[in-house]
């Protein structure tokens, strides 16, 4: 059963390193679109989110909804809205068929990962916290299995050919999980449903507050990472070496910060993974032109960083579903919204700054917009990861999963 949720969160994991890390340069230099446009595209989709994801969340939880059915709508949406952002040129009105794809493939995957942690919190209630964070190190494995295989197939295959290959993952995805999808384990009278329940728990609150705050600095460096390689290190063939440095780092750590969870406690680990992350930032700071195996050390270190934000974190708020009796539809629903509203207001903010700058990706850009990259890439996610780290210390006793 953990290798069949493994395949299906590396199915997940694919899709979401090229909408975070990839599409903005594919927007800009591919689609020759402008940071200030993608931005507003970007945030006008998070807008709809703000209804959609809570409403996804909402449905799925109906017990007279089909689990399985819904699983192969947004398994046909997902492939074929990156078939139609990767595989096809349009001929005219880019930013148009750019809105209509990206409605697509948000939705669709919206709806699996709201489907796919919910069934988890089932899976995994009889066995407590422990169980909890035992599906959650198989899964984030598995996530970072599928991020390494999105990080290195465009530019093996290029993103048409990771397009056709994604279709395939889907497929295989979706057959693997056909016997697990089950309303097995789901609280036989939750207190309630649907987002006025979840919003009503002091817990749920916290966690979603945190997990909004500690997924920015994440989006920021996600969306400008390719920049940041490219056009200040000037390291673009080494890109997707780092990409693989990086999230090979996360997905072998993903089981030790699971370990050290269930040894230690949730906060004292959330503690030590996220004082990597700050040093990581640092580290970052003093970089210039060329610096190959200072950047290295700096995916390896953040890396392992985001290994015990992807583990931590969801088994946080699994346990706090399961203890409080809620279902998880309407927690991860309100989970995947906090997490792409970090990615609408870095789009949003950072990418028409960024702009106003002077900054122009792929072309030679003056110090002043050099300094700025800088700025967004790593002093601000510094920042940002800091007001997370007293969000955490300052968690309360009945949210710390201890």
């Amino acid at each position: 059963m953990l290798a069949r949720v493994g395949l299906f969160a590396a199915m997940l994991a694919a899709a979401g390193v090229p909408l975070y890390i990839h599409l903005p340069r594919y927007v800009t230099v591919e689609m020759g679109l402008s940071l200030s446009t993608l931005g507003a595209v970007l945030l006008g989709i998070r807008i709809m989110d703000f209804a959609q994801d809570p409403a996804l969340g909402w449905l799925t939880d109906r017990p007279s909804v089909k689990i399985k059915n819904w699983a192969i709508v947004g398994a046909v949406g997902l492939a074929a809205g990156f078939w139609g952002l990767f595989g096809v040129q349009p001929a005219a009105s880019p930013v148009y068929w750019l809105v209509a794809v990206l409605i697509v493939i948000f939705s669709s995957y919206s709806l699996l990962t709201i489907l796919f942690y919910a069934q988890g919190v089932r899976l995994a209630q009889s066995g407590g916290s422990d169980g909890h964070y035992r599906l959650a190190g198989a899964r984030e494995t598995g996530t970072v299995l599928g991020i390494l295989l999105a990080a290195i197939l465009p530019s093996v295959l290029g993103y048409r050919g990771f397009a056709a290959v994604y279709a395939v993952l889907v497929f295989a995805a979706v057959v693997s999980m056909a016997r697990v999808w089950s309303r097995d384990g789901a609280p036989e009278a939750p207190a309630s449903l649907g987002l006025r329940a979840v919003l009503r728990s002091k817990r749920m609150r916290w966690l979603l507050t945190l997990g909004l705050v500690n997924a920015l600095p994440v989006a920021a460096t996600s969306t400008l990472f390719l920049f940041f390689v490219e056009d200040k290190l000037k390291l673009a063939s080494a890109a997707g070496i780092f990409l693989l440095m990086f999230f090979a780092a996360a997905g072998l750590s993903a089981p030790i910060w699971a370990y050290l969870a269930r040894r230690w406690g949730a906060k004292r680990v959330l503690v030590g993974g996220m004082t990597l992350a700050i040093v990581s930032f640092v580290g970052v700071i003093g970089l210039s032109e060329g610096a190959t195996i200072g950047f290295g050390v700096v995916c390896v270190g953040s890396g392992m960083a985001l290994g015990a934000d992807m583990v931590l974190l969801p088994a946080l708020l699994s346990v706090a579903l399961d203890q409080e009796e809620l279902e998880g539809g309407a927690g991860f629903g309100m989970w995947s919204l906090v997490t792409k509203l970090s990615l609408a207001v870095v789009a949003a903010v950072l990418l028409p700054l960024l702009e106003q700058s002077g900054f122009v990706p792929g072309k030679e850009n003056d110090a002043n917009a050099l300094q700025a990259l800088t700025f967004g890439y790593a002093v601000l996610p510094c920042l940002l990861k800091v007001a997370a780290l007293f969000l955490v210390l300052a968690l309360p006793r009945s949210v710390r999963g201890t």
